[in-house]
């Protein structure tokens, strides 16, 4: 059975409600992973998915971050916050399980740049997501880890590596940060299947063209526990809805699984 998930930063999913129901028509996924709502609960546009035929797992947070999960299936739990005791204000994080698989979305913090306390912040979101993992689940469990996780992990993955290394989204320390949560037992799926291939995922506003002179980043991943990497068939960008007027500055990545290999239903 063909299991497909994806991930879209919206940047502001009530600007960008026609894309997305597009896109979820074209495509049919079994899951959407949303980040970057920019609205509060009371404002997500329940009625509009559930008219899609989605169920929909959120947590909105009044004109910033805001993540989603969007599925064919009713989930049949939901996570909201790390619960570690620390302060969990920022809407950056959602955890569902469909059809016995957990799917982790996260849109990690930006980070601003290296001498600002936001950077620290972010480093510490993915400490945080490292000792929930090791927490609350198992490596050997199959899991999606996805979102807008905004680190470029190595020169391929975005267009003028030297000139941007050590800034922020290319930096050592978010390297490091980033492969220890990786080291806890997920695989980056599309690395997996295309080790050779230049594909971004992100493409600034503030660049003059970025997309059309492809000025871009892989910042959106999806990556999945060695199991679920080792049935993927197929994880790509799909670059048109950034090529549309008034788009996001990101654009959907999708991967699809063939779940009898797990011996899923």
């Amino acid at each position: 059975m063909a299991w497909k998930v994806a991930t879209f930063n919206v940047n502001g999913i009530r600007s960008r409600m026609a894309p997305v129901l597009e896109w979820l028509d074209r495509h049919r996924p079994d899951a959407l992973c949303l980040q970057e709502l920019k609205c509060q609960n009371a404002d997500f546009p329940l009625d509009a998915f559930r008219k899609a035929g989605y169920f929909a797992a959120f947590r909105g947070q009044k004109a910033f971050n805001g993540v989603a999960v969007l599925s064919r299936s009713e989930p049949s739990e939901v996570l909201l916050e790390f619960g570690d005791g620390k302060p969990d204000e920022e809407a950056r994080l959602i955890a569902v399980k469909l059809n016995g698989i957990w799917i982790v979305n996260t849109y990690v913090p930006q980070g601003r740049s290296p001498e600002e306390p936001a950077f620290e912040y972010k480093l510490d979101f993915f400490g945080r997501l490292k000792s929930w993992l090791d927490g609350r689940f198992e490596p050997s469990q199959p899991l999606v880890w996805t979102g807008d996780i905004n680190v470029a992990p190595e020169a391929i993955d975005l267009f003028d590596p030297k000139r941007l290394a050590g800034k922020v989204s290319f930096h050592p320390r978010e390297h490091e940060a980033l492969a220890a949560v990786a080291a806890w037992g997920l695989v980056d799926v599309f690395r997996k299947l295309h080790p050779d291939t230049k594909q971004f995922t992100f493409w600034d506003y503030r660049l003059p063209q970025s997309f059309k002179r492809n000025l871009g980043w892989r910042l959106d991943h999806i990556y999945a526990t060695r199991t679920l990497a080792d049935a993927c068939l197929e994880c790509q960008a799909d670059g048109e809805p950034r090529g549309r007027e008034t788009p996001s500055d990101h654009t959907p990545v999708w991967a699809e699984f063939d779940l009898e290999r797990l011996g899923a239903e």
